[in-house]
């Protein structure tokens, strides 16, 4: 049932990884080192970790959540009640390579260990500490859960009807998001160990790790001044259309963003006043319509199933997907070929569960797996390894400030978030970007808007969320689509450890750059290949957004009230959830690499990255064949769980009963005394039944309080909350501040300006950022004369061919251009294609 590879052709077949305190955050972290061999061991108490009694639960009384956080690792029991509870603890810390430590969000009853100590003995162990907020900070001490992190965050308010409540999603989102940080993190530590750097102390805070999801909207926030407001179910404040919407047979995921794609989506369906009219051109414009054009594309769609429509997409390169339910996931055979899928074995079931989204092709993860019982070690765990990181000479000790990734170098083509994100994590890291942009097609997170007033007044170079995407890269501009660029594409990839590209997958090979010839120049690079569906798909060419990985998922089938349409629950899910799975899929490359001296090809299915977070319902419904209950606002295992209006105009704030204690503050707290004193209502089932009655109560105080002043008294009595904020509220939240997460940076054209900080960090401050993103072709002299030892004249030569320049060139321009290379097809083609 379980592949079980040699341990040699596992990346992380050398390493030991302990794992202490619970939390979803450090499971999926250290789940990510099962999927790649390393011999996991997971600390427990004799009761066990609490997630296993997270729900759902299946027919067998096995947590789905534990299930899919868990499988490959081998389980440790330690009896806190023992004398030798933290000499037994004490000794597997010192025998792993990576420490990964939840206990600030549950110390799920490990005994006490000075971690400090350790490391002062152990200059080479990687550990990473993770917290609901960081140790510092006015939010560090409040209660909490993955939906009240998510409403601080930004992730809930602007998702959901118009006059409210606000909708969020199932539990553990913010759980797999911090364990991918944390991820990055380790593995990147390890990255840099290999190549002569210390072991790393990293502190996750769950809280910032969550922000990722905000800061495109914070900076547009930013930039424009407005407040964005929630406009409704699929419906979002700064694209249209941009939703699910009802086929004759099924749902649509649609995403339509450029005026090509606006006008082929009007041609499509028949459409042709729509498409003709000017002032529908820009997504701002259409914004003002919705209702309108609703009224008019809305029947038409009907008028075909999804599936048809996918077929037509394809054909016209809009990006649209068919919503599954669970249920079509599981019928899916590529997703189990490609490994999305997997089985796993827990007790005396077996079901399939999600597997690792990071998708390399010589290192591949492992393909399923069993969730271990309580005590029970995996059977290929190498525990009589010595670890790496035993480090008696004290070697490493005088790098710390060298950063993990310093010497690595990246040659970006990526466009847009996903990608971006992806390499803008490594040059956080330390790593040296060099992102490859044309004048004839810069990156579209620049803006899509390609009429001579906005070009001429240079507003591509105004945008906010360019300007955080691409921090602490240099850039250069390379027409990729004649032989000069592709030649000088060429030799900086000769030069380079990694190489990332979000284009449809077929682009750069027609252009010249496929992986087999990157790989003749040279062997030890790694590429990642990021699309919709994956490089080997029968749906290879769908192109998308981070709002089409999401609509792909199955998620939107979990979200919402029963009675309603599949629900996105956020605007580009599937954009900073790729990106990040991207960074760890090259970060393990890399690893394989030095190891091995081979690189590899990463093919990396944005769909598949945000499958996890609809794991346990695919796993309940591969056993039971029943469909997923969706529970809108309201929770499987707390009671009450929910989003309540407070004082104001659309004021809001999250909050949960995690246990009966909490209850029962809760209930005191509202006035409800006599619920407090109630021992049946001690019983989770038994408030379920009055569950109308108690959220009644809620919104009846809330309503008397501002939302701070709520989430004030509610964490004064130790009770989860958080307010329901918006994007641009994060740019002065008092807890990102006190803790300097958001750092002014000053740019050419738009001046100084806040970006978020990585959340993850050594130390009591963030990593620097060191430089702005760069202008259009602000490094093309550095980087062609320096490294590839071009001389002035070959320079200006290439200026003067508009092979390379630093102003990006019109759409009346770009036609003349096009005009005067019309013989060329084989490039005219690509060039249009990179345009969409």
């Amino acid at each position: 049932m379980v592949e079980k590879a040699k341990e040699t052709s596992r990346a992380f077949g050398h390493l030991r990884v302990v794992e202490i305190g619970s939390s979803a955050a450090t499971s999926y972290c250290a789940r990510l080192f099962a999927d790649f061999g390393a011999d996991v061991q997971k600390v427990e108490p004799p009761s066990g970790d609490p997630l296993r009694r997270s729900e759902p639960f299946t027919p067998g009384g096995h947590s789905a959540w534990f299930a899919f956080l868990n499988f490959n690792k081998s389980s440790i029991i330690v009896d806190p009640a023992k004398s030798d509870a933290s000499k037994q603890v004490s000794a597997l810390i010192n025998s792993c390579d990576v420490l990964i430590d939840g206990r600030n969000i549950d110390c799920a009853a490990c005994p006490p260990i000075d971690v400090a100590a350790i490391r002062k003995q152990r200059p080479l162990m990687i550990y990473i500490e993770a917290s609901w907020f960081g140790t510092h900070g006015p939010y560090a001490g409040f209660s909490a859960t993955d939906s009240t992190i998510r409403a601080l965050a930004g992730l809930i308010k602007l998702v959901g009807p118009a006059e409210g409540p606000p909708v969020h999603a199932p539990d553990f989102q913010t759980g797999i998001l911090a364990g991918l940080w944390g991820f990055i993190a380790a593995a990147a530590s390890a990255v840099g160990r290999m190549r002569g750097g210390p072991g790393r102390s990293w502190s996750l805070s769950v809280f910032e790790s969550s922000v990722a999801l905000s800061e495109y909207e914070m900076a547009q926030a930013f930039q424009h001044g407005g407040v964005m407001r929630r406009l409704g179910v699929n419906r979002f404040s700064s694209v249209f259309p941009w939703g699910i919407y009802e086929t004759k047979s099924g749902w649509l995921g649609v995403s339509v963003a450029t005026p090509a794609q606006w006008r082929a989506f009007c041609d499509m369906l028949g459409l042709s006043d729509l498409r003709d009219d000017l002032g529908l051109l820009l997504t701002e414009d259409r914004l003002q319509h919705m209702k309108q054009i609703e009224r008019q594309f809305i029947p038409r769609l009907r008028t075909r199933t999804a599936l048809q429509w996918l077929a037509e997409g394809l054909n016209r390169r809009i990006p649209l997907v068919p919503v599954p339910e669970i249920s079509n996931l599981l019928l899916d055979e590529e997703k189990k070929r490609r490994g999305a899928l997997v089985p796993v074995l827990f007790g005396e079931e077996e079901a399939f569960s999600v597997g690792s989204a990071q998708r390399l092709t010589r290192s591949q993860p492992l393909r399923g797996g069993k969730v271990p019982a309580t005590g029970e070690p995996q059977a290929y765990a190498n525990s009589r390894r010595p670890p790496i990181s035993i480090d008696p000479l004290g070697h490493g000790r005088s790098d710390a400030a060298r950063q993990p990734l310093q010497g690595i170098r990246v040659i970006d083509f990526s466009m847009g978030w996903a990608g971006p994100l992806c390499t803008r994590t490594l040059a956080d890291l330390g790593a040296d970007v060099i992102k490859i942009e044309a004048i004839q097609y810069p990156d579209w997170s620049r803006g899509v808007d390609r009429r001579t007033a906005y070009v001429d007044r240079q507003m591509y170079e105004k945008a906010g969320p360019f300007c955080v995407l691409n921090r602490n890269k240099r850039g250069i501009t390379l027409d990729l689509t004649r032989s000069q660029g592709v030649a000088l594409a060429k030799r900086l990839l000769a030069g380079a450890d990694v190489a990332v590209d979000n284009y449809s997958v077929d682009v750069l090979p027609k252009l010249g750059l496929s992986y087999e010839v990157i790989r003749a120049l040279n062997p030890r690079v790694v590429m990642l290949s990021m699309s919709a569906f994956g490089a080997d798909s029968l749906h290879r060419e769908c192109r998308g957004y981070g709002s089409t990985f999401e609509q792909g998922s199955g998620l939107p089938n979990l979200i919402g009230s029963a009675n309603g349409p599949p629900a996105m629950s956020h605007i580009a899910f599937g954009d900073a959830v790729g990106g990040l799975n991207g960074c760890a899929a090259i970060l393990v490359a890399l690893i394989h690499a030095r190891r091995t001296g081979h690189g590899q090809f990463i093919d990396l299915g944005l769909i598949e990255c945000m499958m996890p977070f609809a794991a346990p319902w695919i796993t309940l419904h591969s056993i039971d064949g029943e469909d997923p209950k969706r529970y809108g606002n309201r929770h499987p295992q707390f009671v009450p769980h929910g989003c309540f209006r407070c004082a104001g105009d659309d004021n809001w704030i999250v909050l949960a009963a995690t246990d009966e204690r909490m209850w029962q503050r809760l209930a005191s707290l509202i006035g409800r005394r006599d619920w407090s004193a109630d021992e049946s209502l001690k019983d989770t089932e038994a408030r379920r039944e009055i569950e109308d009655v108690i959220e009644s109560c809620i919104e009846a105080w809330t309503l008397t309080r501002h939302p701070d002043q709520a989430m004030s008294e509610l964490q004064a009595a130790r009770i989860a909350a958080g307010v329901a904020r918006l994007p641009i509220d994060l740019l002065n939240d008092p807890h990102l501040r006190s803790r300097a997460f958001l750092q002014d940076v000053e740019r050419a054209f738009i001046g100084r300006h806040p970006q978020a900080s990585l959340p993850i960090r050594e130390g009591r401050s963030p990593s620097a950022i060191h430089v702005p993103a760069p202008t259009l072709g602000e490094h093309n002299r550095e980087i062609l004369s320096k490294l590839l030892n071009l001389s002035d004249a070959e320079i200006a030569e290439l200026a003067r061919q508009g092979i390379i320049g630093s102003a990006m060139l019109s759409e009346e321009k770009l036609a003349k251009e096009k005009k005067s290379c019309a013989g060329k097809a084989g490039a005219k083609q690509e060039l249009r294609v990179m345009r969409e």
